[in-house]
């Protein structure tokens, strides 16, 4: 994996206490809750970080410094969230809509709905 490519969300998800969540704006109760590693990916791709950025910056969050295999772990995170079109990588950094930069449970929707379709956005 090319670790200087930037990372960035392709969907709208919402942050509930400890859990990021994919949200389908069709119906928003159908919510669909991710597991740790993913959630704190799609939390932290804005568009305006690399790969290895990400690595180095979960891997500080380890005082005893972090594990070894943390690198292949993020690796394999973003490779799955990138099969699934959750994110997409990017040469340059990419600047979101503010559907997709801000937490569904805190936008406001009138505007979020009025930009999704300005934009005409289809999330996958």
């Amino acid at each position: 994996m090319d670790k200087d490519k930037y990372f960035f969300r392709a969907v709208i998800y919402a942050i509930q206490k400890d859990k990021v969540l994919l949200v389908d704006m069709k119906n928003p109760k159908a919510s669909t809750p991710l597991d740790a590693w993913l959630g704190r990916v799609v939390a932290l791709a804005d568009g305006q970080h690399t790969v290895q950025e990400l690595i180095d910056y979960l891997g500080s969050q380890y005082p005893a410094g972090p594990p070894a295999n943390l690198g292949e772990t993020i690796e394999s995170v973003v490779k799955r969230l990138k099969e699934t079109h959750v994110i997409h990588l990017s040469d340059e950094p990419v600047e979101l809509p503010y559907y997709l930069a801000t937490p569904a449970n805190e936008q406001d929707p009138e505007k979020a709905k009025e930009l999704i379709e300005k934009d005409g956005f289809i999330a996958p």
